[in-house]
């Protein structure tokens, strides 16, 4: 007799796979990031590389910086989560897709203090995440959509250093995660040493409008020109 067909039967490949290593940005170039806020860093990328600002640090105020690990989940389960334990280097920030799932909490206070002893910089969840006293108390940085009791499965499938997708942006392994109290910027890894060098050489510029700004010493006639270039139409 033919055996029943098993619908549900996990399979080796896309959806069910791990990646141990990936390339990551030299070590001058993350640490050059730190002098540099979120918002400046999207600015340098033509503003689409920043994630959805629901997704905040909820258990300290602490920044975020390091090579990205990424993580896609089944709905509602974490076991890939805590596989990421085994492969992650210290240093390195744990990005994980939920597959859009809003109902279970796929991080706690177990995996934080697992994590810390790993040396991970922290995590970035599309998603949410539960034991929020046990998560403070490690100190980690935590970045997440929101908190639930409602705990997850430990089944898989999913995958381990594959492009994700989180906070509406593309995260590749490797990328370089810098995130701060306005929110999260992602740097593709290839583009971290261009786009670090093009920071520096506006930040003294941009300083000085700032303070010219704060002086009251502007100009705003720029709106005006950008306006009657495109048609506006004004009426007393």
């Amino acid at each position: 007799m033919a055996e029943k067909l098993k619908s549900a039967e996990m399979t080796p490949g896309p959806g069910f796979m791990i990646r141990n290593n990936f390339p990551r940005p030299p070590k001058e170039v993350i640490e050059g990031y730190a002098e540099f806020e979120t918002a400046d860093v999207s600015d340098s990328l033509n503003r689409l590389y920043a994630m959805n600002g629901e997704i905040r640090n909820l258990s300290n105020d602490k920044d975020l910086l390091g090579p990205a690990l990424t993580v896609k989940l089944y709905p509602g389960d974490n076991l890939m989560i805590h596989k990421t334990l085994d492969i992650a280097k210290p240093g390195d920030v744990v990005v994980v897709d939920c597959s859009g799932a809003m109902t279970n909490a796929v991080f706690g206070d177990l995996v934080a203090n697992k994590a810390t002893y790993r040396g991970i910089a922290g995590f970035i969840i599309d998603g949410l995440i539960r034991d929020l006293p046990g998560v403070q108390e490690t100190g980690m940085p935590v970045y997440a959509r929101g908190v639930t009791p409602f705990g997850p499965l430990h089944r898989g499938p999913g995958e381990i250093n594959t492009p994700i997708s989180c906070g509406g942006v593309v995260v590749h392994p490797g990328d370089i995660i810098k995130a701060d109290k306005t929110g999260i910027a992602v740097v593709p890894r290839d583009y971290g040493s261009e786009i670090l060098e093009r920071l520096r050489a506006s930040k003294a510029r941009q300083a000085a409008y700032v303070e010219d700004v704060k002086r009251g010493i502007f100009s705003n006639a720029w709106v005006e020109d950008q306006l009657r270039s495109t048609g506006c139409a004004f009426n007393d």
